[in-house]
């Protein structure tokens, strides 16, 4: 102790600086860095998006469309009214339904190519139920919805036991399967279901009004379509999420192996996720079957089996970008269908900017991961 006139000074050893001041450049430092992590994870997912753009209209320069007036074409085919729009909706419904199927099977380290085949068999279920039975609209609809989801459960299971007993890959498996069920559906569309007195293969007789799905007025869709694929999405994303099932899924898609050494039993939860994909493509080919076309045609997937394959990449596989992938696919499907009525330009223009983004996208991800 120092005194000095009045004043007296302690002296201690045991020195405290406020440590406030090193706490909030702490914060600061990691607030700085959790931005640049976000924005630096914005640039990467839009910067595929617009080099597909660009290459896109560079393709359509070089056959001498202007870029301009077919992406206008496409905006206006796509959002031009309530009906395109709705139309749009249409396609939305099933790419939802079935990448959500996609994030299970996924999640299990597997393949399933074959969810086209697995709706055209939901579709077809759908249809058997539509045409035989005779009841009441809210009883025969629950019924018809069943149906789909048993037709493309089974077909699922089928490509899953080639995979788990058979040793037949997924992918393999999955196309042929895919190709059988699409002629299942037009050997019964111009066989045994098809229309009296007419031979052609334009679809089935249509189904029973109480068997169709009820749309919003003067629209091509309706609520509960849209109602299931919300709810379907959020059932996924939370069981994936955050359930134990969902865990060891998870770690059979890391290492198949090592997930069956520490006791989970592998080939009944690969069977049980090609099953649950199954189910959500059947309703998909259902809500097609009964809410679109009310009858059934061969091409009653539309191609959205496969489409459902880029949507899930270009999500990243996570259950959160879904709708809005599905969304932004669906759009450019049904716009493109104007290019070749408005400027003679071939409607596969909106597959290539598909094909082109989930492809840049998917190597822009390798990059990323090989330089972090």
């Amino acid at each position: 102790m120092l005194e000095i006139g009045s004043w007296t000074l302690r002296a201690t050893s045991n020195l405290q600086l406020p440590t406030s001041n090193f706490q909030w450049c702490s914060m600061t430092d990691q607030t700085t860095k959790n931005n640049s992590r976000a924005l630096n994870d914005l640039i990467w997912a839009i910067a595929p998006v617009l080099i597909g753009l660009i290459l896109t209209t560079l393709a359509l320069i070089a056959i001498g469309a202007d870029p301009a007036k077919a992406y206008a074409t496409m905006w206006n085919g796509a959002f031009g009214n309530v009906e395109k729009l709705s139309g749009v909706m249409d396609a939305w419904v099933p790419l939802v339904l079935c990448s959500v199927g996609l994030l299970i099977t996924f999640t299990a380290g597997l393949w399933n190519i074959g969810i086209e085949g697995q709706m055209v068999m939901g579709a077809i279920f759908a249809s058997w139920v539509a045409r035989t039975i005779d009841l009441p609209a809210e009883i025969l609809i629950p019924l018809i919805v069943i149906a789909g989801m048993i037709g493309g459960a089974l077909w699922a299971l089928l490509a899953g036991a080639l995979k788990v007993y058979g040793r037949v890959h997924e992918i393999f498996g999955g196309l042929g399967l895919n190709f059988v069920a699409m002629g299942v559906a037009l050997y019964l569309i111009i066989g045994p279901w098809k229309r009296a007195g007419i031979a052609s293969t334009s679809g089935t007789e249509p189904f029973p009004l109480p068997a169709n799905l009820i749309n919003f007025p003067g629209l091509s869709v309706g609520p509960i379509e849209i109602v299931i694929a919300i709810v379907s999405l959020a059932i996924v994303y939370l069981a994936l999420r955050g359930t134990l099932w969902g865990l060891k899924l998870k770690a059979i898609g890391k290492n198949t192996r090592s997930a069956f050494w520490l006791g989970i039993p592998t080939s009944r939860y690969m069977l049980g996720a090609f099953a649950l994909c199954g189910v959500f493509a059947g309703i998909a080919g259902a809500e097609q079957a009964i809410g679109v076309w009310a009858r059934l045609i061969p091409s009653i997937s539309g191609g959205y089996g496969y489409t459902s394959i880029l949507v899930v990449l270009l999500s990243g596989f996570h259950a959160i970008g879904v709708p809005f992938v599905a969304f932004f696919f669906a759009a450019v499907t049904k716009g493109s269908v104007a290019l070749p009525l408005d400027l003679q330009i071939d409607s596969a223009l909106g597959g290539v900017l598909q094909g082109v983004i989930v492809l840049l996208v998917v190597l822009a991800q390798g990059v990323r991961a090989k330089f972090r």
